[in-house]
C-alpha cells in the first residue's frame, strides 16, 4: 500500500533549493576562490585565484625534516611548501612556481632513494648546501606583509597543482638541481661537478636581466687581498710580478660560463675561482683596474638544472609547469612518485 501524502509545489521547491545548496557546499573546495587585493599604478585591483584542494599523494607522505638542530614530522605536501616559500619569489608566475614544487619533490625524492645525510634520524634538512631551504608559513607571512594571503595561496596551490608530480630519468627521481639565474644558457652537470649526468645538460635559459635584481655584479680585490685568498687554495701559485700577468687565460664556453682559468700559472675550473673568490656564479670576466683586479659576473648559482628566472620568463611567455621542467632537464618523463616507488 503506497502512503499518500499532501506535499505542497511551493514545499517542493524549497526542497529542491535546499538540495542543491548542500550540494554546492559539498563541491565548493573544488571551486573556491579567493579575492585579494594588489597595489597598481597606485589604485587597488582585486585579483582572483583558484584555491586548489590539497593533493591526496603529498598529504598521505611523511617525512623527517631536520629543522634547526631539531626533527621534525610532517606531510610532504607541508615540507614542500616551506621548500618553495624559501626556494623561489611567491611574486613569480603560479607556473613558475608549480615547476619549483615539482623540483623540489624530486629532490627531495632523489635524496631519499640515495641515502639520507642525517642516518635513520632524519630524511632531509633545512640546510640549502646540503639539502633545500625551508622556510614556515608564520614566518613566511611576516616577510611578505600585505600579500601574504594571495603568496601563501600561489605556494599551496604549486604544491596541490602538481601533487605527487615527480621528474624522472630511466625509470627513476632525477638529481634535479636548480639555481637563480644563468647568463644565457645553462651549463651540463660536468662542467661544474666530476660527474656529468644525461638530464643535466646546457639548454638555452630565457631570462631577461634587466628584470633581475644583482643580475650584474662587481666583486674587487687589492693585489694583495687576491693573492692572499687564492694561494689559500692554492699555495703553488706564483702571484709575483705585475698583477695584468696573475689571470693569463680564460676558456669559454657558449653562454659565457667560464671552464677555466689560468691563475698564477695554476689552472682551474670556473666553478672553483667562484668558490674561492665568493663570486655570484662562474660567468665573469677579470680585469686590472684602478689598481685592483675585479671581476664582473653575471648571473647568480651554479648554474646546472633549472634556472628560476628563466622558468619564470617561461611561464610569463605562456609555458605550463611541465614544459618548463622538460625543458630544463633533458630526456625526462614526468610521473607520479613516493618514496616507495611508482603511485
Amino acid at each position: 500500500m503506497r502512503r499518500h501524502t499532501n506535499s505542497h509545489p511551493k514545499e517542493s521547491y524549497y526542497l529542491g533549493v535546499t538540495a542543491a545548496l548542500l550540494a554546492l557546499l559539498f563541491l565548493l573546495p573544488l571551486f573556491t576562490v579567493t579575492v585579494v587585493r594588489r597595489e597598481k599604478a597606485g589604485e587597488q585591483e582585486p585579483e582572483r585565484l583558484e584555491i586548489w584542494p590539497p593533493g591526496e599523494v603529498d598529504s598521505r607522505e611523511t617525512i623527517r625534516v631536520l629543522i634547526s638542530g631539531a626533527v621534525r614530522e610532517m606531510p610532504m605536501s607541508d615540507y614542500l611548501a616551506g621548500v618553495v616559500r624559501a626556494e623561489m619569489p611567491a611574486s613569480f608566475e603560479q607556473e613558475a612556481l608549480c615547476a619549483q614544487a615539482v623540483a623540489a619533490r624530486t629532490y627531495t625524492l632523489y635524496k631519499i632513494a640515495s641515502g639520507s645525510n642525517h642516518g635513520a634520524a632524519a630524511d632531509v634538512c633545512d640546510d640549502p648546501t646540503c639539502c633545500q631551504a625551508y622556510l614556515d608559513k608564520e614566518s613566511a607571512a611576516a616577510n611578505w606583509g600585505s600579500h601574504a594571503e594571495l603568496y601563501e595561496a600561489k605556494v599551496e596551490n604549486a604544491v596541490s597543482k602538481t601533487d605527487g608530480q615527480t621528474i624522472l630519468y630511466d625509470g627513476q627521481p632525477i638529481l634535479a638541481v636548480f639555481h637563480s639565474s644563468s647568463a644565457g644558457r645553462t651549463k651540463s652537470a660536468g662542467e661544474v661537478w666530476t660527474q656529468d649526468l644525461p638530464y643535466l645538460q646546457s639548454v638555452v635559459s630565457p631570462e631577461r636581466g634587466s628584470q633581475i635584481p644583482n643580475y650584474y655584479s662587481r666583486v674587487e680585490f687589492t693585489p694583495a687581498e687576491f693573492k692572499e685568498t687564492f694561494l689559500a687554495a692554492h699555495p703553488e701559485a706564483d702571484l709575483s710580478g705585475d698583477p695584468e700577468n696573475w689571470v693569463s687565460r680564460l676558456t669559454v664556453s657558449e653562454g659565457s660560463n667560464v671552464d677555466t682559468a689560468t691563475i698564477g700559472g695554476v689552472t682551474v675550473r670556473g666553478s672553483a675561482v667562484r668558490t674561492i673568490f665568493s663570486l655570484r656564479s662562474a660567468s665573469f670576466e677579470v680585469e686590472v683596474q684602478n689598481g685592483k683586479l675585479v671581476f664582473f659576473v653575471t648571473g647568480y648559482g651554479h648554474g646546472v638544472g633549472m634556472s628560476q628566472y628563466g622558468a619564470n620568463q617561461m611561464a610569463a611567455d605562456g609555458a605550463a609547469w611541465e614544459e618548463i621542467v622538460r625543458h630544463y632537464y633533458t630526456g625526462v618523463t614526468v610521473d607520479t612518485w613516493t618514496r616507495g616507488g611508482k603511485a
